[in-house]
């Protein structure tokens, strides 16, 4: 038979649960119900019939591919954050920024929605974002979104 290079990652997010007498750092999947699995398309058959892998997760008709640079982003942020958790949402482009410090210096996206200090940063494969608490100073606007008024003077 032979081995087949298949490689598995399952984003884990730091939880701190507290208990009546003490608190405690526990790890938990990010994505409920979701492993992200590297191979060639020849092994998806194999994939699928793999014990406990109900399906492939699909886009446009397709089993959904998310970019190694995605991958990556969700190892570099989880890395840096504690009690991150996902929200779905819909995607609406707003200011375009560059982040100017921390695990993801130098990376550029999208605002989702700013509250206080909560960023979100879009992870658009899937349509979900990761939320954590970052310091506004993080980030540089490179480009507005604001309204401007158009008319004759």
């Amino acid at each position: 038979m032979v081995s087949r290079k298949i490689e598995t990652y399952c984003p884990l997010r730091k939880m701190v649960k507290q208990w009546v007498d003490r608190k405690k750092v526990i790890l938990e999947p990010l994505f409920t119900s979701y492993v992200f699995v590297r191979g060639m398309s020849t092994d998806l058959p194999v994939i699928r019939q793999t014990h406990g892998v109900l399906n492939f997760l699909y886009w446009l008709g397709r089993p959904a591919i998310v970019r190694d640079d995605e991958i990556e982003n969700i190892r570099l942020f989880l890395n840096e954050h504690q009690n991150v958790r996902l929200e779905k949402l819909d995607v609406h482009v707003n200011d375009t920024v560059r982040i100017m410090s921390g695990a993801l210096h130098m990376r550029e996206g999208s605002v989702m929605e700013v509250r206080n200090h909560t960023v979100k940063v879009l992870l658009p494969t899937m349509g979900f974002a990761m939320v954590a608490e970052i310091n506004k100073s993080q980030v540089d606007v490179l480009q507005s979104s604001e309204y401007v008024c158009v008319g004759q003077p």
